[in-house]
């Protein structure tokens, strides 16, 4: 199944320089030979190998931390030569890259996990920002107008060009930013966690566009950390670990096997995704009653509908939808009314009413809240670990009112190491470390209010599979100590691997309830279509 076993070598640099000499094979439009690339001492980076043929989709799988997005940096010239080691070998040329603008030129385009687009603009306007079509060096606004309807057309996008971004949903911004890429005449797409933030249908639809753009010639490289994805379109699969190219497997030889990728990403064996628990629940924690809220843009238009659900005392309770379903606006309003406006309903707390209408009330009643967007709600992104640790709850690191630097470094470093955080030290910014190390971050963060209830929204979106299990492993020691856990995903076999009971959302209403036994993605999907009007 493993096609080709790239052996850690010693002497990254003299290897690289060897590789320099060889031709590249004719059939590879890419090449990446023995890159190295290094970090103030710390190799990021050591002898990676990368080959990608023409119309291929070629995945590039491992752990957050692995190396996966500096090596993509590297071939698109975010780290231009020469801070890197190695060569890049494309279309049959050495290529030296000083630059995204030159990378773009020979036909490398990436597309981020954070989507490159402005919201105020155009369609149109964002396609060709930076080299708009011009005649006399004015802007041929009407040029642009037919070639990004041409552009749309081939994305399978139906809006108009002058359609703004900001009135688009997640899904249908990432073909934007494929049509993008098209108007710079793409020969090697590289997508970062492309379907992160989509729901299924527009997950799949994204993935059936790469297959059409694979037929078209246009070679691509997908990084995910959803394996199901990757086993569904990809020719090839390389996995990195610890900064090395571990293994190249041949889909087309052998189908891709979730269990050899995990294997290889992990370096062990993960016969269980998700771990053993002892369910015995208490009494009931938390309970909304007849709770509803309205759109804060749209107060004629209700987002919840007159919600009731319970969770007990060590229990993990599931809500799961289709994105726009209300699962999150449901959470965010009752966590201090954080969004939404005419909020209605009765909120309680081991069977006492509590006041929930901002969120230092919400915080003080026993709730807390891990948001799904942890880089722009949930963190302060070039502050310490230590900051953001202590940021819920600065009373707990205060004496008469001044932040006690020493016990707030105390208070750090015990959830540091409760929560085996891999950093070089609290005072380390969390914009330095990997996904799955920034959602324990924020998951300290919100253990430091000591709460009854902890509201989990998508709690490893966009964390890899090794990082996931020690998420899940944590959350089912919350829920064995007493804690009551509300949690919110995207992904159903999380959902039915983690949870106790189930929640189905649909247009803002609890549409099915399911126990642990009861519950499939047969019925949930059936539960979800059956309550859409006709």
């Amino acid at each position: 199944m493993i096609a080709t076993e790239v052996q850690n070598r010693a002497g990254a640099t003299g290897a690289g320089s060897a590789a320099m000499q060889e031709p590249s094979p004719p059939d590879a439009i890419l090449e990446m030979r023995g890159i190295t690339k290094r970090f103030q001492g710390v190799t990021a980076l050591q002898d990676v190998q990368l080959r990608v043929q023409p119309g291929e989709i070629h995945a590039v799988c491992g752990e957050n931390g692995a190396g996966k997005s500096t090596l993509m940096k590297v071939l698109s010239g975010v780290y231009p030569h020469p801070e890197y080691e190695g060569a890049i070998v494309f279309d049959g040329q050495e290529r030296r890259f000083t630059g995204i603008a030159d990378s773009e030129r020979a036909g490398v385009i990436i597309i981020h996990q954070e989507l490159a687009l402005v919201p105020l603009l155009s369609i149109a306007e964002n396609i060709f920002l930076g080299h708009e079509p011009a005649r006399f060096g004015i802007i041929d606004r009407a040029a642009a107008h037919v070639r990004a309807r041409e552009l749309l057309a081939k994305v399978g996008l139906a809006e108009t060009p002058d359609t703004l971004i900001g009135d688009l949903g997640v899904g249908k911004q990432q073909l934007v930013e494929i049509a993008k890429a098209l108007a710079k005449d793409v020969r090697l797409l590289i997508l970062d966690e492309p379907t992160a933030s989509l729901n299924e249908r527009d997950s799949k639809a994204l993935l059936e566009l790469l297959l059409q753009l694979k037929a078209r010639g246009i070679a691509c490289i997908l990084i995910s950390h959803k394996l199901n994805e990757v086993a569904h379109v990809a020719d090839a699969v390389t996995v990195l670990r610890d900064g090395r190219s571990i293994t190249t497997i041949d889909c087309r030889e052998h189908p891709a096997n979730e269990d050899v990728i995990i294997r290889a990403m992990v370096g062990r064996e993960m016969a269980d995704r998700y771990p053993k628990r002892k369910f015995g629940p208490g009494a009931v924690r938390f309970e909304l009653q007849n709770w509803s809220a309205r759109h804060p843009e749209h107060p004629d238009r209700k987002a919840v509908h007159d919600v009731n659900l319970t969770v007990r005392r060590g229990e993990i309770v599931g809500i799961a939808g289709l994105m726009g379903a209300g699962r999150t606006e449901l959470a965010m309003s009752a966590f201090g009314h954080s969004w939404g406006t005419g909020i209605r309903g009765v909120a309680q707390v081991d069977g006492q009413t509590v006041d929930v209408s901002t969120v230092p009330r919400a915080i003080a009643a026993g709730l807390a809240y891990v948001t799904e967007d942890r880089k722009g709600l949930g963190l302060i992104l070039d502050d310490s670990i230590a900051r953001n640790t202590s940021l819920a709850h600065l009373r707990g690191v205060a004496r008469r009112g001044v932040i006690d630097d020493g016990l707030e470094h105390a208070v750090a470093t015990t959830y540091r190491q409760r929560l085996a955080t891999r950093c070089s030290g609290i005072a380390q910014s969390v914009s330095h470390l990997s996904g799955g190390n920034q959602q324990k971050v924020v998951l300290a963060k919100w253990l430091f209010t000591e709460p009854k209830v902890l509201i989990l929204d998508e709690p490893t979106r966009g964390i890899d599979v090794g990082a996931k299990f020690e998420i899940y492993s944590l959350i089912a020691k919350l829920a064995e100590e007493g804690m009551a856990v509300l949690m919110i995903s995207s992904e159903m076999p999380e959902l039915l691997g983690m949870c106790d009971r189930l929640y189905v959302m649909n247009e803002g209403r609890i549409v099915a309830e399911l126990s642990a036994a009861e519950a499939t993605q047969e019925r949930i999907m059936r539960a979800i279509v059956s309550a859409n009007p006709v």
